[in-house]
């Protein structure tokens, strides 16, 4: 006869489970909830105890027609990318997207265990992996551009450019109007070549949150004048291994989004928000070792939202919700976030957008070298 755990072991194992659980009574009361539902709902057991679950899930959630279906056909039930709405969660957010697994404890008491699986980071590895593929695609594509189309265009610009000097008044803008759209053609065939380039980074490690008051003041005096900025910083934030300019270029190329998407907004404003998320853990490609990535910056702004149509594809090549754009500000910086390591999701809704990042700490052996080099110095 196998020997039963005992409740204290039983609640410990629920206690170090990584995925949020919570238990309810048939009057939807709230029983129990392990740890991680703590850090979910961004309150303590005491608190959540002493409510329903009507109380803490967004009305018209499907999780509580969930919970009727497993009360009534006593079995296990799934529901998958449930959007759950609660003011409650411990990033401020309003929804998130989870699976829930729905199960009764027992037969006889009516209480229903739920675990709440969130796609967030699925999503996350599932569309850097998709705009990687893209970024090849394209890489592919510049070498071709730049070998066929760039010569020939610099024929054309100079074609143009004698044209100019002969053409009659009349003609000149037309003979201009050439010359300027080569220009923009071969600007937009330099920007596509930049996928292209495959060097090695050599990282250092950077404090993030450097970067971020140069992307913040090069915003204020350029493409972000007249929006107000909030920032809610981590200062305990251990360094990135990366390079400075090319993550520089990484948030100025999403606040500069930002700062388009709410031209007309009557109170613009961006944020800027730094956190340590211990336990996230990813494999990618070409390396043995899963990857921590506990390192979070999010820049959110107040506009009016991405269409929800193109928001899978939003970090492809030539994907873009602007009628002059070009679509690659996006691609680049999942190639750049790619190259680092990381990974960069968005998040959309009218009046809120966010676009989050996870990178990885700085090793502890360049650190040291870094260490050992201002010594040396010294």
């Amino acid at each position: 006869m196998s020997k039963q755990p005992s409740p204290a072991l039983s609640t410990a194992v629920l206690q170090a489970l990584p995925q949020p659980i919570l238990v309810c009574g048939e009057d939807h009361s709230i029983v129990f909830v392990n740890y991680a539902a703590e850090a979910f709902f961004g309150a303590s057991l005491s608190v959540l105890t002493r409510q329903r679950l009507d109380d803490l899930i967004a009305f018209g959630s499907p999780i509580l027609g969930l919970i009727q279906a497993v009360a009534e056909r006593r079995a296990p039930m799934t529901e998958y990318r449930v959007r759950v709405g609660s003011s409650r969660f411990a990033d401020g957010s309003d929804d998130r997207i989870v699976d829930v697994f729905a199960s009764p404890l027992s037969d006889s008491d009516g209480r229903i265990a739920l675990l709440f699986q969130e796609r967030t980071m699925a999503d996350k590895i599932d569309r850097q992996l998709v705009s990687r593929g893209a970024a090849r695609s394209v890489t592919g594509l510049a070498a071709m551009l730049a070998h066929e189309i760039k010569n020939p265009l610099s024929g054309i610009r100079g074609a143009a450019q004698l044209l100019e000097q002969s053409v009659t008044q009349d003609e000149l803008p037309l003979a201009r109007l050439v010359r300027d759209e080569v220009d923009r053609i071969v600007d937009l065939i330099d920007r596509v070549e930049v996928f292209g380039d495959d060097r090695p980074m050599e990282p250092e490690p950077i404090n993030i949150h450097v970067v971020l008051d140069r992307v913040k003041l090069l915003a204020r005096n350029g493409v972000a004048k007249g929006i107000t900025f909030h920032e809610e910083y981590d200062p305990s934030l251990p360094p990135v291994a990366g390079n400075r300019d090319q993550l520089i270029q990484v948030f100025l190329n999403l606040v500069k989004n930002a700062a388009e998407a709410i031209e007309r907004t009557s109170k613009p404003e961006i944020r800027f928000s730094t956190a340590f998320r211990p336990g996230i853990r990813i494999s990618v490609q070409g390396v043995a070792e899963r990857i921590s990535l506990p390192i979070e910056i999010v820049i959110e702004d107040n506009g009016p939202g991405v269409p929800p149509d193109i928001m899978p594809i939003l970090f492809d090549p030539f994907v873009t919700t602007k009628p002059s754009g070009s679509g690659l500000g996006l691609a680049l910086v999942a190639k750049i976030v790619g190259d680092h390591g990381g990974v960069v999701d968005m998040d959309s809704r009218p009046g809120r957008t966010r676009f989050r990042i996870l990178l990885p700490v700085a090793p502890k052996t360049t650190l040291i070298e870094t260490e050992s080099e201002e010594v040396l110095a010294k």
